[in-house]
């Protein structure tokens, strides 16, 4: 059983992505120094939260994913909004990092995941890693990508698509769901 989320987000509507995706892979990257900032950033017990409009979604990409073969691997989910700073202070370019607001949009409305797929206990290869500011990581790249990275990225895509998630241009695993880009207030809610 999925323990339950803290008083402040079940206030906020947000719910432990285990709940509609029981078998989820949960990497949390920035709860560990493996990624670009190169320190964690959340706490080693961050878990994987999103907003409950998001759950009929990624269950329904998931069962699709599932009876493939393929499960979901979550890298990010909701993402305080502190950490959006450091991340922008430490990549400042709104390309490839969001610019902190006086709103919440996307991660920090916890409207948007970043995920790619396993198969066989290993990620399926998508031509990049997470978090790569490169022309290669941008959802509908030919250059550099092959074929089989391209379809492995269509796969996903379709999945997602299936659960009213759609990509971001800019980033193969990143989604949005309904009303990622509507901004709101921005929650104070602990990743733990």
């Amino acid at each position: 059983p999925v323990p339950p989320v803290s008083p402040q987000a079940r206030a906020a509507g947000l719910i432990d992505v285990r709940s509609v995706v029981p078998d989820a892979v949960i990497d949390l990257r920035y709860a560990t120094p493996n990624n670009f900032v190169g320190v964690a950033l959340y706490p080693a017990d961050a878990r994987c939260l999103v907003h409950e409009s998001l759950g009929p979604g990624l269950a329904a990409a998931a069962a699709q994913l599932r009876a493939a073969g393929y499960r979901l691997v979550f890298w990010d989910c909701y993402r305080p909004h502190e950490v959006q700073v450091r991340m922008f202070n430490a990549v400042p370019d709104p390309a490839w990092v969001a610019r902190p607001g006086d709103y919440a949009r996307s991660h920090e409305a916890a409207r948007s995941v970043d995920v790619t797929l396993a198969a066989g206990g290993r990620l399926v290869d998508m031509g990049t890693d997470f978090d790569d500011f490169s022309p290669r990581a941008t959802a509908y790249a030919t250059d550099g990508v092959s074929a089989t990275q391209q379809a492995n990225r269509a796969l996903l895509r379709n999945a997602m698509a299936v659960g009213e998630l759609a990509v971001y241009s800019g980033e193969w695993w990143h989604f949005d769901g309904p009303g990622a880009g509507t901004p709101r207030a921005i929650l104070d809610v602990p990743v733990d």
